[in-house]
């Protein structure tokens, strides 16, 4: 009875000191530098973005966060790393809209929804559907009433299979309820350049490369695909008020751990991180990539993953879209 008592009450000892000690690994976190991997290649909008957080947390706390690129299989190999690291916090995955989609293309080591625990969003950026100017539509409507009145006339471009654009014309296309011929390019400066020389006559693309071509007249702008209008174009209505409702295409960036990331260093990182969002070095980044601050809690952001998994495995079983 003695050795049970005891045993209990090694037990209890131990749980009361695990409860009192983790928020001493918050205060001490991070107490070596931290690394976040970003699963695609340096230049894009989400590397900018994750580097100027990563530089705001490194002010804040006062250890060095560093933005690791490890492209390659879509991303999937980059996150790879963060799956196999201890989670301790200081191996951290930035992610976005491309880890809800990529579910539904590879055949995963991993479940984003039950091997990652969500940190925090940083934000979210939303593109332009613009034409050249030879096309005869000067709206939405209009574009799909000369896409049903001539089956696959309209030529549509997009960054490659399975890219954030690709899925937004996809979308687009299967809610309208239209057959147009998708254009794959290695990128989107390349569809972008193929629209503007009239050779496809349509695209999905990111504000910060097509607002520039629209007020000059080099592209038309019929709409925006947010849910909500952009500041950039402020004219221009979303495609869901322009035609096809509950239509909404955004990309989307934040920062998450390995399943086991304590609670503790979970909320401090959250609590940071949307302290940086605030700081104007970072809106002001933000305003130049044409992208959107966005904050939610970490149960909110969770939701927000595992809704637009589901939002985006229905286009990409409907668009009957394979990976290459």
């Amino acid at each position: 009875m003695r050795l049970i008592r005891a045993g209990i009450a090694l037990i209890s000892a131990t749980a009361l000191f695990t409860a009192a000690s983790a928020p001493v690994w918050a205060q001490d976190y991070p107490a070596k530098p931290v690394r976040m991997v970003l699963p695609f290649a340096p230049g894009g909008s989400t590397d900018l973005i994750a580097r100027m957080v990563a530089h705001q947390l490194t002010e804040r706390l006062g250890k060095q966060f560093s933005v690791d690129n490890r492209a390659g299989a879509g991303g999937t190999l980059g996150t790879e790393i963060v799956l196999n690291s201890p989670p301790d916090g200081y191996t951290l995955l930035v992610v976005s809209m491309a880890h809800a989609v990529n579910p539904w293309l590879y055949k995963l080591k991993y479940d984003m929804t039950k091997d990652f625990v969500p940190v925090a969003i940083f934000g979210q950026v939303a593109s332009a559907l613009v034409v050249h100017p030879s096309v005869p539509a000067n709206n939405v409507k209009e574009l799909i009433a000369l896409a049903k009145a001539k089956p696959a006339s309209i030529h549509i471009g997009h960054a490659g299979v399975g890219s954030f654009q690709h899925l937004s014309v996809a979308n687009f296309a299967y809610m309208a309820g239209i057959d147009i011929v998708e254009v794959p390019f290695k990128g989107g400066g390349p569809a972008l350049v193929d629209v503007l020389g009239g050779h496809s006559q349509a695209l999905i693309s990111a504000l910060i490369s097509s607002v520039p071509h629209v007020k000059s007249g080099k592209l038309r702008g019929l709409a925006t695909t947010g849910v909500k209008r952009h500041p950039l174009l402020p004219d221009l209505p979303t495609v869901s008020e322009a035609g096809v409702p509950g239509y909404s295409a955004v990309n989307w960036f934040g920062l998450a751990g390995p399943k086991g990331l304590p609670a503790p260093i979970v909320e401090k990182l959250h609590k940071e991180v949307t302290a940086a969002l605030g700081t104007n070095a970072v809106k002001e980044q933000f305003e130049k990539d044409a992208s959107e601050v966005v904050t939610m809690s970490t149960a909110e952001f969770s939701k927000y993953i595992s809704d637009e998994t589901d939002k985006w495995g229905k286009v990409v079983a409907a668009a009957g879209i394979k990976a290459q």
